[in-house]
């Protein structure tokens, strides 16, 4: 026995027909809407924390830091730097502030704290006895100059230190600048 009374079970038909087909007037189900909501806020948080300024790094910073790590990484990976490495580490804050403290505490009793020279030469104008290239610099102070009384650094502070105070010294020099040879270091001195 058949009521005419709609069960209450039963979703409802949609009122219009389309090439005969009629539709139910169903409800989503909830994990569909869960994922949906889901998925708005998702976008409104990612939009929030990409596009909002201040809460990350602006595009140059976040290049900068990564040449940084870079540079880092291939330095203490034992690969020799290149110039344009030494040139990059030299204008990073982080890897000069660590030189100056190692400078500070094997350096300075014979170049000065200010770099400008006391038993050894001056390091902060462009004649150089033994080359003024980044990797030049690198060199004398990994290798040091034992004819002159430099020792050599490299064994005592490992190739991380020995490459930040190559990249303090270069802090105060830029890369279009001349380097001059000394004389004392150019030409021997004449025999009398």
């Amino acid at each position: 026995m058949k009521s005419d009374q709609p069960d209450l079970h039963e979703d409802p038909i949609r009122e219009h027909v389309f090439d005969g087909i009629q539709e139910y007037d169903k409800r989503l189900p909830n994990w569909w809407l869960w994922t949906l909501h889901g998925a708005i806020v998702f976008s409104a948080l990612y939009w929030f924390y990409y596009e909002y300024p201040g809460t990350l790094y602006p595009d140059g910073a976040r290049v900068e830091a990564e040449m940084a790590r870079i540079a880092l990484a291939a330095q203490n990976s034992g690969a020799a730097l290149s110039d344009e490495q030494l040139w990059t580490m030299s204008r990073d804050l982080s890897i000069v502030s660590a030189g100056k403290a190692t400078y500070l505490s094997t350096c300075a009793s014979c170049h000065n704290d200010d770099l400008s020279g006391k038993i050894g030469p001056n390091l902060k104008d462009n004649q150089w006895r033994h080359g003024g290239l980044p990797h030049e610099v690198l060199r004398s102070v990994t290798d040091g100059v034992t004819a002159k009384g430099m020792p050599s650094w490299g064994p005592v502070l490992g190739r991380a230190k020995t490459a930040e105070v190559a990249a303090y010294l270069l802090s105060y020099h830029s890369p279009d600048a001349p380097i001059l040879k000394e004389e004392s270091a150019a030409a021997p001195a004449p025999a009398p």
